[in-house]
């Protein structure tokens, strides 16, 4: 793993990136992406990304929201949500559980997708693959008391 790697990810794992990252990293990433017409995602040069577009659980709205992600071999995404280790699910979460349909934009194309909520050995065998790929992760984990979510998104 190269050294800058090895940093962004001790960083990105304490309190104050918890803190302070949900505030700057999306509102960054939603002004660049609009900026390059979906083409880049600042939070993309630590994780591949991606931005998805969710009917809002309560208000209907479409809700944009910039994730990491991990791409998968059949074309797929699994997102997590691990909320940087805070103590609540992230919304977008919810937004999927209640309407699974939605959007991501993906180097610069929009791909509807399906949104499925990984269970039981499913989910064991996906966190070890996010582990792997973003073991911060594991530190998220061990904030809180719940269960971080995993979502499958399958093109449509």
């Amino acid at each position: 793993m190269p050294r800058g790697e090895r940093w962004l990810q001790k960083i990105s794992a304490t309190r104050t990136f918890a803190r302070t990252a949900p505030h700057v990293i999306p509102a960054l990433d939603r002004a660049v992406h609009r900026l390059t017409r979906g083409k880049v995602l600042l939070s993309a040069r630590m994780l591949p990304g991606v931005v998805l577009t969710a009917t809002g659980a309560r208000s209907g709205l479409p809700r944009r929201t910039p994730l990491a992600c991990l791409p998968e071999e059949d074309g797929g995404w699994l997102l997590v949500g691990s909320n940087f280790g805070r103590p609540g699910h992230p919304a977008w979460t919810g937004n999927l559980l209640k309407n699974p349909e939605a959007e991501v934009s993906w180097r610069g194309r929009d791909i509807p997708v399906r949104a499925r909520l990984l269970t039981g050995e499913e989910r064991a065998q996906a966190w070890r693959a996010a582990l792997a790929f973003w073991p911060p992760y594991a530190t998220y984990q061990a904030r809180v008391a719940r269960e971080i979510r995993l979502f499958r998104l399958e093109r449509r």
